[in-house]
């Protein structure tokens, strides 16, 4: 393997229970209603498909207009403390040193800069990339294909390191040898982790002699 692509949310980030809270409670002040499958439908969609589904639930205001709304909340998290999950910093750092690194993420780009920033790991990724700059979200391979070119790897060549259901969909479409470290809280449909190369129980397990 020549590259390992990480995602951000819930791989990188702790950010799903906070990307949960925000977004339930903006859809209840707003009019919609939150469906008991809403959380895993969501992860893994870009800021453009989130939204129009946010207004599908009923929330009274137009899905560009949602998504500014939803955004700033979520910085304004974030602005509190970044929720880092537990050896994330150590292995994004660990691994640099010894493969080119990209970034595969469904977040806003206002977001991931932010949390790459706050951790001390901007200058750790070779290039980052936002489903906001790609035509679909997760499940389809949009973004890790374009995380690949923009490193310039085959995405044969890449490893990715993934979390939730669409994100492991996402990179095996993409032809992406796939690592998944499953979240406690938001697992993986069965389905999906099957895509998966490798089932690491966390980060700590995750090295390059793994991945090469």
């Amino acid at each position: 393997m020549d590259a390992c692509v990480f995602d951000l949310d819930g791989v990188l980030v702790d950010s799903e229970p906070v990307w949960e809270e925000v977004r339930r409670a903006y859809v209840a002040e707003h009019g919609g209603t939150w469906q008991p499958d809403t959380q895993s439908r969501l992860m893994g969609m870009s800021t453009g498909e989130w939204a129009a589904y946010l207004h599908e639930l009923g929330v009274s205001l137009p899905p560009d207009e949602i998504a500014r709304g939803v955004v700033e909340q979520m910085a304004d998290r974030y602005r509190d403390g970044v929720p880092l999950m537990p050896g994330a910093v150590e292995v994004v750092r660990r691994l640099s040193g010894r493969l080119t690194l990209g970034l595969a993420s469904s977040s806003p780009r206002r977001l991931i800069d932010v949390v790459l920033d706050a951790a001390g790991l901007t200058e750790c990724f070779a290039a980052t990339v936002s489903t906001e700059e790609v035509a679909r979200g997760k499940p389809a391979p949009d973004g890790y294909l374009e995380a690949a070119r923009r490193i310039g790897v085959d995405p044969h060549g890449c490893v990715a390191v993934e979390d939730s259901s669409n994100g492991l969909r996402s990179a095996h479409a993409a032809g992406m040898r796939v690592i998944a470290v499953p979240h406690p809280r938001y697992p993986p449909a069965p389905d999906a982790l099957e895509l998966a190369w490798r089932v690491l129980p966390d980060l700590d397990a995750l090295d390059s002699e793994l991945i090469t």
